[in-house]
């Protein structure tokens, strides 16, 4: 299944929570060991409660491994939490647990999920999920992504600063533009 929102594309190998027919689609490239990106979580979680069943909220890797060490082995970690259908708990514990993100610490945030914890150790060595996370942070690139997080929503690019009041105005105008 593929979407097509403006200059992005929502498909099978995109995470999206909630509605995928929504007339609003909020995409963020993040970093799980971002200190940005943990501090946009609670605003991304307030804009799906707000909008309900109006938005679809898609989030792909976006890891700057030369800053942040762990993020692109937290961001397979998390996709292969996506295998047992428990990414957005991944998701949500890593980004609320970020000063805790060694190897050790991933596996008891895993176990705390109720991910089978031998199969997730397995699935961190399948190549076709760090495959993924390459992939996500490409199709970043070509969007023009150089930093986390960043923001589309309907495949307009957000460029106002972090605030979840301006982040709120910025979805309200894309959805009254859909409603044009």
């Amino acid at each position: 299944m593929t979407m097509k929102q403006g200059t992005n594309e929502i498909n099978s190998r995109d995470h999206v929570a909630g509605n995928i027919e929504a007339p609003l689609v909020l995409v963020e490239y993040g970093d799980y060991e971002c200190p940005h990106c943990r501090w946009a979580h609670p605003i991304v979680k307030h804009l799906q409660q707000r909008f309900g069943e109006e938005l679809a909220f898609v989030f792909r890797n976006f890891p700057l491994p030369r800053i942040h060490p762990h993020a692109f082995s937290v961001a397979v970690a998390a996709e292969a939490a996506a295998v047992q259908d428990k990414f957005w708990e991944m998701h949500d514990i890593v980004l609320e647990n970020q000063k805790a993100l060694e190897s050790g610490d991933i596996y008891v945030l895993a176990g705390n999920i109720g991910l089978d914890l031998s199969r997730w150790k397995m699935d961190m060595q399948r190549l076709d999920l760090a495959d993924k996370v390459e992939m996500d942070f490409e199709k970043g690139l070509r969007l023009g992504v150089h930093w986390t997080p960043t923001f589309f929503v309907n495949g307009i690019r957000y460029e106002r600063r972090l605030d979840e009041e301006l982040l709120i105005q910025f979805v309200e105008e894309q959805r009254a533009s859909a409603r044009a």
